[in-house]
């Protein structure tokens, strides 16, 4: 099994849950940096991966997505200078706890976790994707585990559909419909969760629902002719939202093989040094040891 982080929904958690006056010696927060590296280490120790890796964000503006579409989660404000710079740190914590972590100014975490998902597919190794991130669950094959870590509840790939609407291979789909006010995708007016699930029921795809303009007319739900109108007037929208909706699962990554994703010793030294300078005590230092001794020593 091969676990994916989608770090981002983890630190985000972690900048608005852990006390702010959470500081370094210099007086700089790092609340969000001692939250994730809690929950990394929890997830180690709970989980014992022999195969991980960590996905972070870094541009919300330089990503192929706004290449196509500037809009794109343009309506979103920048991450704090606080927080920014604790991106970094997460990054550093994840190293030295021998964790195989991946940025990309071009792609999002999502298509790391997509491109390393199909990769290890391929090497015939099931993937954990560990995250709160619903748009994730278009990876899912049958041997798959989604893993909401907040929630502590896990999804199979039969579980998918009754939990968010969809199969996971119409996820993609189901977004370019619905669109996403998060991400800024604009979608379909006039089409919303309920209705984008009996369009896909009966029509499969994306392609298949515009094959098919004049069967909408006809189906038996509340503004049917108004909805088959909308998917006519916004067809451009509805696939410019597919395009932004699903998926890269072919990005450039460093990686050769799955093996390479194996997960290392902690560096123990390291990880000393750090948590001196960030102020973080013993804790940490306790949970790398622990994780050392049961599984390196």
């Amino acid at each position: 099994m091969l676990y994916l982080v989608d770090a981002s929904v983890f630190i985000f958690r972690a900048w608005h849950s852990v006390p702010t006056e959470v500081a370094d010696r210099d007086g700089n927060p790092v609340n969000a940096v001692l939250g994730f590296a809690r929950f990394v280490c929890e997830l180690l120790e709970r989980e014992s991966p022999r195969h991980i890796a960590v996905a972070f964000d870094e541009s919300l503006e330089l990503g192929y997505r706004n290449e196509i579409y500037p809009a794109y989660k343009a309506n979103r404000d920048p991450a704090p200078v606080e927080l920014q710079r604790q991106f970094a740190l997460c990054r550093e914590i994840c190293a030295a706890l021998g964790l195989a972590q991946f940025g990309s100014s071009r792609y999002e975490a999502d298509d790391i976790i997509g491109t390393l998902a199909t990769r290890a597919r391929a090497a015939g190794l099931p993937v954990t994707i560990v995250s709160r991130d619903k748009d994730l669950t278009q990876l899912l094959s049958p041997v798959d585990v989604y893993w909401d870590a907040i929630a502590d509840v896990r999804y199979g790939y039969a579980d998918i559909e009754a939990r968010f609407g969809v199969a996971p291979e119409r996820m993609a789909d189901f977004l370019a419909l619905t669109g996403d006010a998060v991400d800024n995708v604009p979608g379909v007016p006039g089409i919303g969760r309920k209705t984008a699930q009996k369009l896909l029921k009966h029509f499969d795809t994306l392609h298949g629902v515009f094959e098919n303009l004049e069967q909408v007319r006809k189906l038996k739900f509340r503004n049917a002719v108004f909805v088959a109108d909308s998917l006519r007037e916004h067809r451009d929208a509805a696939f410019l939202s597919r395009r932004l909706t699903a998926i890269a699962c072919d990005m450039p990554l460093p990686v050769s093989r799955v093996g390479d994703l194996r997960r290392r010793a902690p560096e123990l030294s390291t990880l000393d040094t750090f948590c001196e300078t960030q102020g973080f005590g013993r804790v940490l230092r306790d949970h790398a040891r622990r994780i050392h001794a049961r599984h390196f020593a």
